[in-house]
């Protein structure tokens, strides 16, 4: 639901500077997740770490147009048609513009809190309710004091039921949330002592989350938690009250019986005099409790017992945030360096211990040391080394102060290291050999170096990067196009052999508005390396729409089948209006919805609330070439039109775009209102195969020479025959490293002191041989396989092929190294 911004001024009560027309649809908080500029009101929190009034210019280059501020920007004039909202706090601002939003709906609203099982219990709920009712929900675990706001905010006209989570750490903060979300059904999971540091106790902090159920209709709670029950009695709340119970047959929902077998567990109960039962796919004691809350739910919404147990026995569990890896040296690397609590080592823990595929190899455990427990040391590491003892770990390697003094609680083998620093310098990492490793650590422990490190890859032959040369080449690009065209740069393949990240980086710096990979295990390796632009996944596949929720990547969908498959799994994992970038086919004929479709398309993207197109495109066939411009000409049309087509179904802009490099080139009409740009950003133009600025270079080394008399042979199966006395080198790359093998045999050459020297016999795996018998050099001299005098376009040419496979060829255990000249 859109709001003007006089609208949103007036519920701030803020002071206005400006007075730029707009319609605001989005609220934005952190700045590298920002989608949709033109609608955006931007927050510029202060926080402990950060202040997002440091983002408002780069906002304001990308588009954004209106601002939360507490401080105005020194220099105001810069900033043209804008306006910006003063008020004292943004983040009150932003809790009151979000309660003012949910007044506006008259509909059930549940609010969850407690310590543990809020995301759990959400998503079941959601799985149990939504066949019926069009929900709104946090999305993840948006919990917090800006995450509520954010997750109320989504609430539209088409919401029949709302389900929001509450987190809070310290006293006084529910009394925030409690407006935002205002529930009419309260659930209390439980009460533990995560972030339990900042209360005197846990009847206090049970107390303070009880505030959140004030005006509630209902509260549903486990009746046999003491705690719970006594501190509810002391809340003399007039609401009506589900307190399940497996003691007391005087509660409203009497549990009679929970019976576990090996797949799943069988619950029997009573409800309002009648008995009912239901299954599900899950043994632990959790899921359990979280089940019997999601039922109380269901009953009162009037959901047939008959319907919750078809539904119970299909629930499905939710996303982990463990990841699996191969490591080097024959071990399975098992990452789990989000966070590190007592709970979510135990779930690990318990993950590890259940890969049978990994049984019989030795368990190895690093771990940090557990932050913000809210409990004694002591006690805490002795609950630690009784869980690692009884989970079958081998042997412990433990990071940081804390948990190191307390290692003599590790009966097992064991290295303890006050830092990860300490760790990574004593070679300890470098003797795992055929071993599960899990890693689990705080973030500050910055356990992904460990990671790196397992996996760290060292060659003798190296690519080249120019950093200044990519930006020459965008630029030479970026003076074609109106001022207001996006742009959107090709870093799939990494980055076309070069490197995504490093390449990534600059791009980012350079204020592209968005980068595109193929698949999105390379947007995640941008995530995790500080990328934040908007990243396009181009060849999305159904396996790793998790992977793109994690890392906020933006899918392409090219048919019905893989739209419903998203939307499924956009439901399963809690994600909501995820930017989907909508692909025409216009002749190509790979992938693609047809023109016809558009209309089929807007009315089931109306139907969903999980994905939002952000943008429609398609791919010219032949713009690199003259004889297929009225081919191009045709495709530019259909796509005009399909465009249309899709836009007049939604208020909010879609960006159309369709030209490559070629298209950039030679079809400036059609530029709309986002270009992708590819091969040239790495100097190559694909219309005349000239070389702008060269980016890559490929070189290695010359190991050894060799003194060759005629008539002998060179390499395998005898090819090189030699018809003088030669010297022949050996330089360390082969078709392992993406030198093709049909250089060889003097087919090409390598340059070796600016003077060429041709491939001699067979390419090899891991070498090659060439010959420098006219050439002055010695061992340990470079050579040149590509590069600035020796262009990538003369191999593609040889190989009759394109420069796009020469450049991806390159393997990745070829060590890549940076430079600005």
């Amino acid at each position: 639901m859109s709001e003007t911004i006089e609208e949103i001024t007036s519920v701030m009560g803020a002071e206005r500077i400006g007075n730029a027309p707009a319609r605001i649809d989005w609220i934005l908080t952190d700045s590298r997740s920002l989608c949709f500029p033109e609608e955006t009101l931007f927050f510029a929190l202060k926080t402990k770490r950060n202040d997002g009034h440091k983002y408002i210019h780069e906002l304001y280059e990308r588009g954004v147009r209106n601002f939360v501020v507490s401080d105005l920007p020194e220099n105001g004039e810069a900033y043209a048609d804008t306006n910006f909202l003063k008020v004292a706090n943004p983040l009150r601002a932003l809790q009151r513009l979000a309660a003012k939003h949910r007044e506006q709906f008259q509909i059930p609203v549940v609010g969850i809190t407690g310590s543990n099982g809020k995301t759990i219990v959400k998503e079941w709920l959601y799985q149990l309710l939504s066949p019926e009712r069009i929900i709104t929900r946090s999305p993840r675990s948006y919990n917090s004091q800006i995450g509520v706001p954010l997750s109320v905010w989504l609430l539209n006209e088409h919401t029949e039921l709302g389900i929001f989570e509450a987190g809070i750490s310290e006293m006084g903060e529910m009394e925030a949330l409690r407006p935002i979300i205002q529930p009419t059904i309260g659930v209390l999971t439980n009460i533990g002592g995560a972030h339990q540091e900042n209360f005197t106790s846990l009847q206090d902090k049970c107390m303070e989350k009880l505030q959140l159920f004030k005006d509630c209709d209902v509260i549903i709670y486990n009746g046999d938690n003491e705690l719970i029950s006594s501190c509810v009695a002391k809340s003399l709340f007039t609401a009506r009250e589900i307190a399940w119970s497996m003691k007391d047959t005087e509660r409203p929902l009497f549990i009679e019986s929970i019976s576990k077998d090996e797949t799943g567990t069988t619950i029997k109960y009573r409800y309002l005099g009648f008995f009912k039962e239901y299954r599900i796919p899950f043994i632990d004691d959790a899921s359990i409790e979280n089940s019997l809350n999601c039922l109380a739910v269901a009953l009162y919404l009037m959901v047939s017992p008959e319907v919750i147990a078809e539904r119970m026995l299909r629930l499905e569990p939710v996303a982990m945030r463990l990841e699996v890896k191969e490591g080097k040296n024959g071990c399975v690397l098992i990452n789990d360096s989000y966070n590190s609590d007592f709970a979510s080592l135990d779930i690990a823990l318990d993950f590890m211990a259940r890969r049978t595929e990994d049984k019989g190899r030795k368990r190895t455990l690093i771990l940090s040391d557990i932050l913000e427990s809210g409990q004694v040391s002591k006690l805490l590491y002795r609950q630690v080394a009784d869980l690692v003892h009884s989970r079958g770990v081998d042997r412990i390697i433990g990071v940081g102060e804390e948990i190191s003094a307390y290692a003599s609680r590790f009966e097992i083998e064991k290295q303890f290291f006050r830092s990860t620093n300490e760790l990574l310098a004593s070679g300890v990492l470098s003797g795992l050999r055929n071993e599960v490793v899990l890693i689990k650590g705080a973030r500050v422990f910055h356990f992904d170096d460990i990671t790196d490190v397992l996996e760290l890859k060292v060659h003798e032959t190296i690519l080249e990067i120019n950093l200044n040369a990519l930006t020459a080449n965008l630029n030479y690009y970026r003076n074609k196009l109106k001022p207001e065209t996006k742009m959107v740069c090709m870093v799939k393949a990494s980055a076309y052999g070069a490197g995504s990240f490093e390449v990534a980086k600059t791009l980012e710096d350079q204020r592209v508005d968005y980068l595109a990979v193929a698949v999105a295990d390379e947007g995640a390796d941008l995530r995790k390396a500080g990328i934040h632009c908007p990243i396009i996944i181009m060849d999305p596949e159904v396996n790793a729409f998790k992977t793109m929720f994690d890392y906020k990547l933006e899918p392409e969908v090219y048919s019905f089948q893989m739209l419903e498959e998203l939307i499924k799994a956009a439901e399963r994992e809690g994600a909501a209006n995820v930017p989907v970038h909508i692909k025409v086919d216009t002749g190509m004929h790979r992938l693609g919805f047809a023109s016809s479709d558009m209309p089929r398309l807007a009315e089931r993207l109306h139907r969903q609330s999980t994905v939002i197109p952000r943008s429609i495109f398609s791919h010219l066939v032949g713009s690199d070439s003259d004889r297929f411009d009225p081919f191009t000409r045709r495709q530019i049309e259909t796509f005009e039109a399909a465009a249309a087509d899709l836009q007049k179904e939604f208020n909010h802009k879609i960006i159309r775009h369709i030209c490559n490099t070629a298209g950039i080139e030679r079809y400036p009409g059609a530029q709309f209102d986002m270009v992708r740009l590819g091969l040239g950003l790495y100097g190559i133009d694909p219309y005349t195969n000239r070389i702008l600025h060269n980016v890559t270079t490929l070189k290695t080394t010359i190991l050894q020479i060799h003194d060759v008399p005629a008539d002998e042979t060179v390499g395998y199966s005898r090819k090189g025959v030699l018809s003088r006395d030669s010297r022949i080198a050996t330089l360390p790359i082969g078709y392992a490293d993406g030198l093709n093998r049909r250089l060889g045999n003097g087919h090409a050459y390598c340059l070796v002191n600016g003077k060429k020297a041709p491939y001699v016999g067979n390419i090899c795996m891991d070498v090659c041989m060439i010959d420098v018998t006219d050439i002055d050099c010695k061992e340990g001299d470079k050579a040149i396989i590509f590069g600035d005098d020796l262009s990538v376009t003369v191999l593609s040419d040889v190989l009759e092929t394109i420069p796009y496979e020469i450049l991806t060829s390159v393997s990745g255990r070829v060590k890549r190294i940076y430079y600005q000249d």
